[in-house]
């Protein structure tokens, strides 16, 4: 693939396009409390939907990312597993958001959503953009074929929990608006880490997907959110909350759970920095109008 074309080079240059203006008049410390579905958390900043992570020693770096997540006060987000495995990191006493991928064999979202039911996880979700392999034919994940969802079928998928459900890969209004037909809770707006060439930065179409929603179903992040500067950016157009994914990696790789923490901590006070310079004393408070798109860094 051409590095013109990148998805993470063109979400990352987008990202560092977007500055800030500074607001000190009236400002006061800023509080990053975050409520999600009826529970609250220290921040808005969570870890992305990470899967098949090594599971050497004592449940590896999936559990470690775990402990670290709950000892930083945020929600964790999860991919592809075994039951197993979402048991365990459930039982790390962390809020667990699991994300099913869209087999073709129906009955297996069914039995996970179940089974992530049983377990009182925090929300589930549907990988709506994990149909297609490279070459646009379906994609296997674990032996299993996936395939694309209809909007009847998503509905139909929402009604079968009491959990919250969300869609996740929405990168664009059309699948916002047969997201929301379908009566979801939730999306993230992502292009699930350069799935497609030329994908648009989640931050460009943003703004729009949050004014369809409207102010009860949150919308989320994901691609390239590396830093708390990042998560100001991306709360600040509309996002309820944040995922970081492989800088999460490279911490625990570096010191295990505690650099997870350290990680996820430094994160958040780098937002509580951006907040605090720009007149935002809350994540309710959060200002689109202290974002403006550069025009002269190349």
């Amino acid at each position: 693939m051409s590095q013109a074309g990148n998805s993470n080079r063109i979400t990352r240059n987008y990202l560092d396009s977007l500055l800030i203006e500074t607001r000190y008049m009236n400002s006061d410390n800023p509080d990053t409390g975050f409520t999600l579905y009826g529970e609250t958390f220290a921040s808005p900043v969570m870890t992305a939907a990470l899967s098949h992570l090594e599971q050497l020693g004592e449940g590896g770096m999936a559990r470690g990312i775990a402990l670290g997540a709950k000892k930083a006060g945020c929600v964790m987000w999860y991919g592809a597993a075994e039951e197993s495995e979402i048991e365990m990191l459930a039982g790390t006493g962390v809020r667990l958001i699991e994300i099913i991928k869209p087999y073709a064999n129906r009955d297996l979202i069914y039995k996970k959503i179940e089974h992530a039911q049983k377990l009182g996880l925090l929300a589930v979700g549907i990988d709506i953009d994990h149909p297609f392999s490279e070459d646009g034919s379906p994609d296997i994940v674990d032996e299993e074929e996936m395939k694309a969802l209809t909007t009847d079928e998503l509905a139909q998928i929402v009604r079968s929990t009491e959990l919250p459900l969300i869609t996740k890969g929405v990168l664009s209004l059309y699948d916002a608006k047969e997201s929301l037909k379908a009566g979801v809770r939730g999306m993230v707006v992502s292009h699930h880490n350069n799935r497609i060439e030329y994908a648009l930065p989640p931050l460009y179409i943003l703004p729009e997907i949050v004014k369809l929603a409207g102010p009860d179903v949150p919308v989320f992040v994901d691609c390239m959110i590396q830093t708390g500067m990042d998560a100001f950016k991306a709360i600040a157009l509309g996002a309820k909350g944040v995922c970081i994914g492989r800088p999460l990696m490279s911490a625990y790789t570096n010191d295990r759970k505690d650099g997870v923490f350290d990680y996820l901590t430094k994160t958040r006070g780098e937002l509580a920095k951006a907040m605090a310079f720009t007149g935002c004393t809350n994540l309710n408070r959060m200002d689109p109008s202290v974002i403006h798109r550069d025009c002269f860094i190349g």
